[in-house]
């Protein structure tokens, strides 16, 4: 599978802490409907060590993507299958554990009901990695487990299908609500520095000042 890569290099004055870019391809399928998409895989570490945010389509490409870096925890963004279907093939390739909010539990069985995550995300949580937090922002709406992993030192949020360039992510399946989405990205998102780089799950970044100034419009666009 072709999958495109860029690379994001900071220092948190310690150590270069770098974000790599993955970008696999797939289909969506939920409520007897099926998409051709692209995902984004944020890959966040070092030279040593990282973990990998959604684990798409490719394990192999991912795991490629690692150049032999220990992979400490594949963190899931939400369970839609787009973003989890390659997770416990990464995960038997490296060792890795997979880590779910487990209010996504329900449609995370849809995809693997033989197959369970191995820890749970819970909100404020702290992931470290390279010497930096992640912390967990839980942002229910476009599924009721969607996670945010916020990195004040590298001033980046990743926000997989909650918060995309233009809105917020699609509420119109199973398990969504816009009123709840629209809560989660105003109380939670939307209360960063302006500055914060938004990377997505898929399409192109953002910034938190770009799109805060449009929630009116959003809302009153709807789902």
């Amino acid at each position: 599978m072709a999958a495109d890569r860029s690379e994001h290099t900071a220092d948190d004055g310690e150590r270069a802490v770098r974000i790599d870019h993955l970008v696999t391809s797939g289909t969506f399928a939920l409520d007897g409907g099926s998409w051709d998409v692209d995902n984004n895989v944020w890959i966040v570490g070092d030279d040593a060590q990282a973990i990998v945010i959604d684990a798409a389509h490719d394990a192999a490409a991912i795991e490629a993507a690692l150049e032999g870096r220990e992979l400490v925890a594949i963190v899931c963004t939400h369970a839609h299958n787009d973003h989890i279907d390659a997770a416990p093939a990464l995960a038997a390739r490296t060792g890795a554990p997979i880590l779910l909010h487990p209010d996504d539990l329900p449609l995370w069985k849809q995809t693997h009901p033989d197959r369970a995550p191995d820890g749970e995300l819970a909100d404020g949580r702290l992931l470290r990695i390279a010497g930096i937090d992640l912390t967990v922002l839980h942002t229910p709406g476009h599924a009721p487990g969607a996670v945010c992993l916020y990195a004040p030192v590298l001033g980046v949020v990743f926000t997989g299908d909650t918060l995309f360039q233009g809105g917020p992510g699609a509420t119109g399946r199973s398990f969504s609500d816009f009123p709840t989405i629209i809560d989660s990205i105003r109380d939670r998102l939307l209360t960063l520095p302006g500055e914060t780089v938004v990377r997505t799950g898929h399409g192109d970044s953002t910034t938190i000042g770009d799109e805060a100034p449009r929630l009116a419009e959003w809302i009153a666009r709807g789902q």
